[in-house]
């Protein structure tokens, strides 16, 4: 099939507001003692916090949790002195003060119990009074992470006097980079004082954690400092070592030398091995810190890097012939047994790292195939790693992908469910996605199998049953949603697959079974060329390598338009749509994502199917119209596709009720002129940030709707026509948006946007659309 230049699309040369107009909802009313509830409140805070304060922390900061009804009020706490720290969908504020005085807020809560002023209709300030359901703080237990839970620690007292501990001390935001720095130092010292030793301090845009090694008597303290927003253990990695499986060098077919110019991949991992297959290949290996060697003694990096260069050899070996397509950089971050660094936290691992690899090689693929074991994802939040990983991929302009996780499906007396019960266990409060993996600006990728993993051993034997078939979900795969509730994984690829011996009551994995994984490169090669492995860990490097491919056809391209492209290109495979028709479509997405890209398509259009394409901005509140051509050819009868992906990488942070800070969405309109798209956008006034619509005959009825697909930062949708369309004209709009949340203000928002055009084969749209274009 003939391979074409993607298109650009065109956009109108005007920028338009996305008019807004905030109504917040009426605080409740409130009887005559509600300002006494407050101060008792306040006045409770600000005594437990001075009977808790160790001796050596003497700034009188003050942490204040406050319940609020409606609105979290951040303008107002802020004019009163007070830094909003955190804040969520139940309306959970966290405040943080210099003093513990709070003179202003005592002289509005004055203000508000005088007599009404003459002429005005309610008590001074009580649009913000009234909405204060309650003040409390933060209570020391409060600040146990999620680890510490999990390991039955439920008071300070847990932590035993003798008793040491490597955890990471987490601070809020609550002010610049040099005063958390400060007070990360301040932290240290005490910590030191009392014997104990500090492993890595990180001090990021909005991010600080220390990592300390000390006894329970020194870390109990630690627990009642304001500025400390929690104390956790250290991540644990999600890594399984897998043996070898045969093969010898000299039974090969024809190995192809890797291009001079082909893009780079690092691999975050355990490090990667000079395997004969990487000569050419592995450009510079590094470690994070340096002391760690370079060596891939544990075996899960190497492996990583040959699923990044070579896919799933069985495929290329089975061709005649052995392909190189990405050169790679080992970045090591694990030790040797396959454990995160103990004395260094993996934020400034990341920073330093990505840092570093972007600086020196101009690398612009990362791949990230690790989870922390103990930290699935918490619907809504993530954590430090995540959130360090999005601010990366925003800054540096670099795609990120990160596996999804794994997780055994079944075990002990229930392990025949695995079978039994597949897929629906997929969707388990358990088998939630890993952190990092729910972060809005990495690409993060589940697994399906590539076979149902079965031998020819096992052709016969009734005992060993397989779980899955071709391209269906891999039963160890897990699944989302991500940050904010959006759709996560974004793609899935081959990663393997797992059986069940009814005669063992054991489920069979790779390389016992080597017809269950992929194979790919093994670390000690000199005993053995490759290996068979599964997991998410391989089909991260796999659609990564799709991803490099990308970047050989569009070296200028950014992160924002590869993500873009990719999800232009993918589909759910249909055995896994199959596999997955008795649970409800709105919850299939959460296990395949937008499905496995065709990295041909994304990267050229042909003759039935073009692909248009801009790479853009937009300041906040702000609207873009871009003109798509249609066709007569398009607008006659046969089954034909509309499909528009939008990736964008917004400002994040944690400690907010909406991690993200911007919002985009698109919409495509039809049968109307480009002024009456730009006069109804340009004249709306919405309320909050409920969108404009036009009336429904002027839309195109992509699926998903808005309502599944405006949350996500990579958004795709399609419309597909049979009947004749002549009435909606030969020209549709695309209108592209952008929202501001607590961004508002900052720079412009960053962001690609796709549009293809797909008919019949027989309907050569190409070659009428490309003088279209010239015109």
């Amino acid at each position: 099939m003939p391979q074409y230049d993607h298109l650009s699309l065109a956009r109108l040369p005007e920028s338009l507001d996305r008019r807004k107009v905030k109504r917040a909802p009426l605080p409740p009313i409130r009887d005559s003692g509600h300002s006494q509830v407050v101060r008792t409140g306040v006045a409770q805070a600000v005594a437990a916090q001075r009977a808790q304060r160790p001796a050596e922390f003497i700034d009188p900061s003050l942490i204040l949790k406050v319940e609020m009804n409606g609105l979290s009020m951040e303008d107002d706490w802020d004019r009163l002195g007070l830094r909003l720290l955190s804040n969520d969908t139940q309306g959970t504020t966290v405040l943080f003060s210099s003093t513990d005085d709070l003179t202003e807020f005592r002289q509005r809560l004055d203000a508000y119990d005088a007599p009404i002023p003459f002429k005005q209709k309610n008590k001074n300030h009580a649009g913000f009074i009234d909405r204060i359901e309650s003040v409390g703080t933060i209570m020391p237990r409060d600040r146990l992470g999620l680890r510490l839970l999990q390991h039955g620690f439920t008071e300070v007292s847990d932590f035993q006097d003798t008793e040491t501990y490597v955890v990471d001390i987490e601070l809020w935001d609550f002010a610049s980079q040099i005063m958390r720095r400060n007070k990360a130092e301040q932290i240290a010292l005490f910590i030191e004082a009392r014997g104990g030793e500090v492993f890595d301090t990180y001090v990021g845009p909005s991010l600080t954690i220390i990592r300390i090694q000390a006894v329970g008597s020194a870390i109990r303290p630690i627990l009642s400092v304001a500025e400390v927003a929690s104390v956790d253990l250290p991540p644990e990695p999600d890594l399984e070592a897998q043996p070898i499986i045969k093969m010898a060098l000299d039974e090969l077919p024809a190995v192809n030398p890797v291009l001079a110019d082909a893009p780079i991949v690092a691999i975050l991992d355990s490090g990667i091995n000079a395997h004969p297959l990487l000569v050419d290949v592995l450009i510079a290996s590094e470690a994070f810190p340096a002391e760690l060697g370079t060596a891939d003694v544990f075996g899960h990096g190497t492996r990583v890097g040959g699923a990044a260069v070579f896919g799933d050899l069985r495929q290329q070996i089975a061709s005649g012939q052995i392909s190189k397509s990405v050169r790679l950089i080992s970045a090591k971050i694990l030790t040797d047994q396959g454990k995160f660094h103990e004395r260094r936290t993996l934020p400034s691992q990341m920073r330093e790292a990505f840092q570093r690899l972007t600086t020196t090689y101009g690398c612009r693929i990362f791949v990230l195939s690790l989870g922390d074991k103990d930290a699935w994802f918490e619907q809504g939040r993530v954590g430090p790693w995540a959130m360090t990983l999005d601010e990366l991929a925003r800054d540096l302009n670099v795609l990120i992908f990160v596996s999804a996780g794994n997780r055994a499906p079944r075990g002990g007396t229930s392990i025949e469910q695995s079978v039994t019960q597949y897929p629906e266990y997929l969707l388990e409060e358990a088998n939630r996605l890993f952190e990092p993996a729910g972060a809005v600006n990495v690409v993060t990728v589940g697994s399906v199998a590539h076979g149902s993993g079965l031998g020819v051993k096992h052709a016969e034997d009734t005992h060993v049953q397989a779980i899955t078939g071709p391209m269906e979900p891999s039963p160890f795969t897990r699944s989302g949603p991500g940050a904010a509730g959006i759709t996560k994984p974004d793609f899935v690829d081959v990663g393997g697959t797992v059986l069940y011996d009814a005669v063992t009551r054991q489920l069979l994995e790779p390389p016992q079974v080597p017809e269950a994984g992929i194979v790919t490169l093994n670390h000690n090669f000199v005993q053995q060329l490759f290996t068979s492995a599964k997991g998410t860990s391989y089909s991260a490097p796999v659609l990564a390598r799709k991803a490099a491919f990308l970047l050989q056809r569009f070296p200028t391209a950014s992160a924002n338009l590869v993500r873009a492209l990719l999800a232009g290109a993918s589909s759910v495979p249909e055995a896994s749509n199959n596999k997955l028709s008795n649970i409800d479509p709105s919850e299939q997405a959460r296990i395949v994502g937008n499905g496995i890209v065709d990295a041909l398509k994304a990267a050229y259009s042909d003759d039935h199917r073009v692909v248009y394409y801009a790479d853009d901005q937009l300041d906040i509140d702000k609207f873009a119209i871009y003109k798509v051509p249609i066709p007569a050819e398009f607008q006659s009868g046969g089954k034909r596709t509309i499909r528009v992906s939008l990736a964008f990488d917004p400002p994040v942070r944690r400690t907010r009720a909406e991690y993200v800070g911007t919002k985009m969405d698109f919409r495509l309109i039809r049968g109307c002129s480009a002024e009456e798209v730009s006069a109804h956008f340009k004249s709306y006034s919405g309320t909050g940030e409920k969108h404009p619509e036009m009336e429904g005959k002027y839309k195109c009825e992509l699926k998903p709707g808005p309502n599944t697909r405006d949350k996500n930062t990579l958004q795709t949708a399609e419309v597909t026509y049979k009947m004749p369309t002549p009435q909606y004209g030969e020209f549709y709009y695309l209108v592209v948006r952008c929202a501001g949340g607590w961004a508002e203000g900052e720079v412009a928002q960053k962001f690609a946007v796709v549009v293809e055009l797909e008919h019949q084969a027989s309907i050569k749209l190409y070659a009428r659309l490309r003088p279209r274009l010239r015109t």
